[in-house]
């Protein structure tokens, strides 16, 4: 339900890995987030990579997210191999983190979904 009232959009659900995707993209846990995002550019590009990409943040663990190129850490692109640039991204805000592993889901990271406006519970 989560998917279908809020993707393409700032949210990131975290569910179990799929047995037909590689246990890599786990980093061991297990889960994987999935994300679609509101942004035309990244989404055409992600269809012509055939549907999926792995891909990182735009930022460290605990840092803002970059919302443009220039704000992207060197230390962060030295270790990827391509960054998109689609101009500066909308909202400023990292997605919310919803863990669809658990049941009831939980809140992971706040953003810019509430809790309310997901319809589950807030984190504590």
């Amino acid at each position: 339900r989560l998917a279908e009232d809020f993707l393409p959009g700032p949210l990131t659900l975290v569910v179990r890995l799929s047995a037909a995707l590689p246990p890599a993209l786990t980093a061991g846990r297990g889960t994987v987030g999935v994300r679609v995002p509101a942004h035309d550019d990244a989404r055409a590009f992600i269809r012509a990579c055939g549907g999926s990409l792995a891909v990182t943040s735009a930022n460290f663990s605990g840092e803002p997210p970059a919302t443009r190129v220039s704000e992207l850490p060197e230390a962060l692109a030295a270790r990827v191999d391509l960054v998109l640039d689609g101009g500066t991204t909308p909202g400023g805000l990292a997605s919310t983190v919803v863990d669809c592993s658990v049941t009831p889901p939980r809140i992971l990271r706040a953003g810019p979904l509430t809790a309310a406006a997901l319809g589950i519970e807030p984190p504590t």
